[in-house]
C-alpha cells in the first residue's frame, strides 16, 4: 500500500482502513495506460512472489491453482504447467460487470480494452472454458479440468 500511495498519492487509499479504494483506482488507471502500467509494476512482482511462496509450500503431488487475471499481460504464462483460460463474449462480460459490479458500460469496456485480447489468451491456454452458461455450468467445467490436472 505504501508503494501505491508513493506512486499515486493518498487519493486511491482509504485512510482509515489502510486499504485500496479499488473503484477509485480503477477509474484512475483504466483511463490512462501509463498509470495502469505503473500500478502493474508495483502489484505484479508482489503477486508473482506470493505464487512462488505458495508453490514452495504445497505438497509435491498437489495441484496449486493461481487466479491471475493479467497473466498474459505479465508475459509469464510459460512459467506454469497449465493455463486455464475462462472466456465469454465481450457483450456478456460487459453485461455481467454492469449487473454484478455496478460499473457503467464504458467502465467495463475500458477494462476489457486494457487487457489481452481473447486471441492472445487462447494462444497460451492449455484448457479453454467458455463461460456463457450458468454458474453451475461453469462449476462443472472447472471441476472437469481440475480432475484432469489432479489425475
Amino acid at each position: 500500500m505504501a508503494a501505491v500511495v508513493e506512486a499515486f498519492g493518498p487519493e486511491p487509499a482509504h485512510r482509515r482502513r489502510r486499504s485500496l479504494d479499488r473503484p477509485r483506482m480503477g477509474a484512475l488507471v483504466f483511463g490512462d495506460e501509463t498509470l495502469r502500467r505503473r500500478l502493474e509494476g508495483i502489484v505484479h512482482p508482489l503477486v508473482f512472489e506470493r505464487y512462488a511462496e505458495l508453490e514452495a509450500s504445497a505438497p509435491t503431488d498437489g495441484v496449486v491453482v493461481h487466479d491471475i487475471p493479467l497473466l498474459v499481460e505479465s508475459g509469464r504464462a510459460g512459467e506454469f504447467d497449465a493455463v486455464i483460460v475462462v472466456e465469454a463474449p465481450e457483450e456478456v462480460q460487459v453485461e455481467r460487470m454492469v449487473r454484478d459490479r455496478g460499473w457503467t458500460d464504458e467502465e467495463g469496456r475500458a477494462r476489457i480494452a486494457a487487457q489481452a485480447t481473447a486471441e492472445e489468451r487462447r494462444a497460451v491456454a492449455t484448457y479453454l472454458i467458455v463461460n456463457t452458461g450458468t454458474r453451475e455450468d461453469l462449476r462443472q467445467r472447472v471441476t472437469e479440468v481440475f480432475e484432469r490436472l489432479a489425475g
